[in-house]
């Protein structure tokens, strides 16, 4: 069954129901447009991301189901309690949102390509700017050492990628993130090994629309996260 293709600037013509996504691939909904604020946000705001490499055209994506994190249910176990409480790091926000992303593009061991293009990089430090992006930052000394980046609308954050080049560092990130009070939902999008050790469950697309209609309004709170350094709550 053929997806609609948009012209390349194309960041008017609405997305297309979720449930008329494809099942093979599995969620893919759209093709073309662009990357404008507009077209992003529009994306966002239907459960809708974007996932592509360099040289394809931009695709459009809504898989069913979905991997999630309600924050009141994040593991986080003893040993990493241990790591979050020696202070062997720190984590800061908004403080390196392009660095980050650049960190989530770098090669890995077994992948050719990357996802996270220079055309990508631009797109989301526009929303950064404009308060509908957020990053976490890892730091060890003045070694930029992990960190997570997304969007942010109303109570749900929709992490897009994490890095780490030192253990745990990522799911230090993680962890303040889900424990910063802020959202009543983290959408991880797809599911890993390494999120459903954190506490990650997978749910219908039906459900997640639901969840992000009741509370992904934009307009309950001001989007930006200042810039600066961040703690737990001594619960953790």
């Amino acid at each position: 069954m053929p997806i609609p293709f948009l012209a390349p600037d194309d960041d008017l013509t609405p997305f297309p129901s979720v449930s008329t996504a494809l099942s093979e691939p599995n969620g893919l909904l759209m093709a073309g447009g662009n990357l404008s604020p507009r077209r992003l946000m529009a994306a966002y705001r239907t459960g809708v991301f974007p996932w592509y490499e360099a040289g394809e055209p931009i695709l459009w994506w809504s898989p069913d189901p979905r991997c999630v994190i309600r924050p009141d249910d994040i593991r986080v176990t003893r040993s990493l309690r241990k790591t979050i409480r020696s202070g062997h790091f720190e984590v800061t926000e908004n403080l390196a949102y392009r660095e980050v992303m650049k960190q989530c593009g770098a090669p890995r061991a077994g992948s050719s390509g990357t996802w996270v293009t220079n055309e990508m990089i631009d797109a989301y430090c526009t929303l950064n700017v404009m308060g509908h992006a957020r990053s976490l930052e890892v730091w060890m000394g003045h070694r930029l050492v992990g960190g997570l980046y997304g969007i942010q609308m109303g109570e749900v954050f929709v992490g897009e990628s994490m890095f780490s080049t030192e253990r745990d560092a990522s799911k230090v990130a993680l962890a303040h993130l889900a424990q910063c009070g802020k959202y009543k939902l983290i959408d991880c999008q797809l599911e890993t090994a390494h999120l459903v050790s954190m506490g990650a469950v997978s749910i219908s697309r039906e459900h997640y629309t639901e969840l992000l209609a009741q509370h992904g309004d934009m307009a309950q709170r001001k989007q930006m996260s200042p810039a600066g350094i961040i703690s737990l709550p001594a619960a953790i």
